[in-house]
């Protein structure tokens, strides 16, 4: 799996749940709003024919971390991971968007949960 791992994260969900209730779900948010930054990248470069593709990349925010997906298309899979027994190379658009962004997926929760933070204290 692909991922950019936070480390204490459950952690801080604790400690933000005693600042606020509702800072669970505003953490959520904020998961999210980080993972567009990989999903806008990745529909810049998911390889185009019809843009159903790129139409279905989406993002989540849940307790356990933001998340970027493709789904609902019967060849999303074939896509980004190849078939080499039918000679289509792997695309892996998803890993490269988040390779290319990851600097920035880090600065923008460490911003938005700093900010969270703020706003309660």
């Amino acid at each position: 799996m692909a991922e950019i791992k936070v480390e204490g994260l459950t952690e801080l969900r604790v400690g933000l749940k005693q600042l606020d209730d509702k800072m669970p779900k505003e953490l959520n948010k904020v998961a999210k709003a980080s993972a567009e930054v990989v999903r806008d990248e990745a529909k810049q470069i998911v390889p185009r024919r019809s843009g159903k593709l790129a139409g279905s990349i989406k993002t989540s925010g849940t307790a356990k971390g933001g998340f970027v997906k493709s789904g609902g298309l019967e060849y999303h899979r074939v896509i980004h991971f190849g078939w080499a027994r039918h000679n289509i190379r792997p695309q892996p658009f998803l890993y490269d968007a988040r390779d290319s962004r990851e600097a920035e997926v880090i600065e923008k929760f460490e911003r938005e949960v700093a900010a969270l933070v703020n706003k309660v204290v």
